[in-house]
């Protein structure tokens, strides 16, 4: 061999090729996309309108648009968004046809979407509903790359309208499909410009880009070493000692380490890591100790980058006031002052839509004013346009009088305490009638009024009668072949503990009751105070109790001891949720009626 073919051996030993630098993105083929639905969970909303374009090297291939039909009324509030009516998607055509001309528009292309997981997401919950298989499309999301290409200082947010702005793209994204996506391409475009002063010149390599850890991502990677791996609470905090974040996990250490790697890609996470100085561990004995530890940290430091938990006294009820002539009111706080309570409620829209359905079954007055007897014997009441309607009884001008008026009010107290039939008859009957009378989008709205109320029942009836109860003992099978135990004392987790296994249970059970913490019964009178449903004033919050009630209900659980009645009532809302959900899909009027 001579000297020329031994260099020329060497270099071809070193020199990389073409692929070995993957694949240049002027050759990629991105198809931009972007939905529009009739809400944010794939799980029980639809697509209402796709749009795509397909582009390659920078120019435009080809573009898809559709609106969908999704098998149901637009809500109001998507309308108001989108501008999308259900007038407009009566004709589109459905899910089950636009599906595989999309499939085949994108086939073998990158898939490119604003906030990625969510257009993704829906695309394939649809694949799974059409019977389709998702097909592997590499996928980029243009919020991760903005959020590692632009800096504070270029702009407060990286939401598609403001990088719209600065990228000063012709098409202004206005929430429909294909103009959100036409405006995506453009940002694509800007943010590839970017990448370029990154060296990120293939796919591979502006895949990985949002991926890749920070420099204090990396630099704070020590934060870690001293974590233990077990279950526990974490506590990021700055210099100053502020509690940043407050987190669970069934393993410590290795939860708090990916926090600083690449696949830790929220763009607040990762600002919080840049403040953090330490980590703080707290080691649980269970799951669901650190569960509960992590809400009540919450509730007390509030910590600003934690988004969920934080105000559990912010909870919503709805009250059948102690008045003379009572009605129901919407309030953020429980008293004891011999009212009645259903809730707590998620949400002030869920808490109206569960008072309209049960002012449908009992005619409460729905005025404001401060009724007393005097007031109406005088005259001197208020009056509205309800009585007319047959919606009240009255009893501003006499038509009713306190005592008749009280039958109302003692079947509204009824039906909160837990008897909830006369709600779901009158809910049912006015469905059924809209229904006949071909407006699904009325009994839509009913249904919801109904769906709201049984849900709130339902969780309020659960909580209080777990609240009730003095002390509750439970064991869970655990991993290591041993137990888990839980002793909850009126609705709150008093203690926790392990039993090893082959060990005897008896004498951990024991000591464990006998070192639980003192959890004093609940204010007004009997356990579960007066306010039905309404967490007690021992400091379980609703949250709390619902954790506990999720590991109660897990496989395996055992009631160890029980102290008290635990029971619901035989006509409450608890067996009617699943018919609830239900009538979400296979009771839906308009389906019904589509299929017949």
């Amino acid at each position: 061999m001579t000297a020329a073919h031994e260099v020329q051996g060497q270099i071809r030993a070193v020199q990389g090729t073409l692929d070995d630098l993957g694949t240049p993105l002027a050759e990629v083929t991105f198809v931009v996309v972007d939905l529009e639905t009739t809400g944010g969970s794939a799980a029980d909303s639809a697509i209402t309108e796709i749009g795509a374009v397909k582009v390659r090297g920078g120019v435009e291939l080809g573009e898809l648009g559709t609106l969908v039909d999704p098998g149901g009324p637009i809500p109001p509030f998507i309308t108001a968004l989108t501008g999308i009516t259900t007038a407009m998607v009566t004709a589109a055509p459905r899910m089950d046809s636009v599906l595989p001309a999309f499939l085949e528009f994108a086939r073998g292309c990158v898939l490119v979407a604003h906030n990625a997981p969510f257009d993704i997401g829906f695309l394939k919950a649809a694949c799974a509903a059409q019977g389709y298989a998702w097909p592997a499309f590499p996928v980029v999301d243009t919020v991760d790359l903005a959020r590692r290409v632009l800096g504070k200082d270029e702009v407060p947010n990286c939401k598609l309208g403001t990088l719209a702005r600065f990228f000063r793209t012709r098409t202004e994204p206005t929430h429909r499909a294909l103009a959100d996506a036409r405006a995506t391409v453009e940002v694509l475009h800007g943010l590839i410009e970017r990448l370029g002063s990154f060296g990120v010149t293939s796919l591979e390599e502006l895949r990985g880009f949002a991926k890749a850890p920070t420099p204090e991502q990396r630099r704070k990677r020590h934060l870690a070493d001293d974590v233990p791996s077990a279950p526990g609470v974490y506590l990021f905090e700055d210099a100053g000692g502020e509690i940043l974040y407050v987190g669970k996990s069934g393993d410590l250490r290795s939860r708090v380490r990916s926090y600083f790697t690449g696949s830790e890609t929220r763009w607040r996470v990762r600002e919080m890591v840049g403040l953090a100085e330490r980590v703080r561990t707290i080691v649980c004995a269970t799951g669901l100790e650190a569960e509960v530890r992590e809400l009540r940290l919450i509730a007390e430091h509030k910590p600003r980058y934690n988004r969920r938990s934080k105000f559990p006294e912010r909870a919503i009820w709805l009250k059948l006031t102690a008045e003379p002539f009572p009605r129901l009111s919407i309030v953020r706080e429980c008293r004891d002052d011999g009212a009645r309570y259903l809730g707590p409620i998620s949400s002030r829209r869920q808490a109206e839509e569960a008072r309209a359905a049960l002012h449908e079954a009992v005619p409460l007055r729905q005025c404001t004013q401060r009724l007393t007897v005097r007031l109406v014997e005088r005259g001197r009441a208020r009056t509205c346009a309800l009585a007319d309607l047959g919606r009240c009884g009255a009893p501003c001008d006499g038509r009713e009088s306190q005592g008749a008026y009280a039958v109302h009010t003692e079947t509204a107290r009824a039906i909160m305490e837990g008897d909830v039939r006369p709600v779901v008859a009158a809910a049912q009957v006015r469905i059924d009638r809209l229904a006949s009378e071909l407006r699904y989008e009325e009994a839509a709205a009913q249904r919801d009024r109904l769906a709201a109320f049984v849900r709130a029942a339902a969780r309020g009836q659960r909580l209080a009668a777990l609240a009730r109860l003095p002390e509750l003992v439970a064991a869970r099978p655990g991993f290591d072949g041993g137990w888990e135990l839980s002793v909850v004392r009126y609705g709150r987790l008093a203690a926790a503990g392990t039993v090893p296994p082959r060990a005897h249970p008896r004498p951990y059970v024991d000591a464990l009751i006998a070192t639980a913490e003192t959890v004093f019964p609940p204010s007004g009178g009997a356990p579960g105070g007066v306010a039905l449903g309404a967490p007690p004033s021992s400091g379980a919050t609703a949250e709390e109790m619902e954790c506990v009630l999720r590991w109660l209900d897990l496989p395996g659980v055992r009631l160890v001891e029980l102290d008290g009645a635990w029971t619901c009532p035989a006509h409450g809302a608890e067996g009617l949720r699943s018919w609830i959900d239900n009538a979400y899909t296979n009771h839906d009027p308009e389906a019904r009626q589509g299929r017949r």
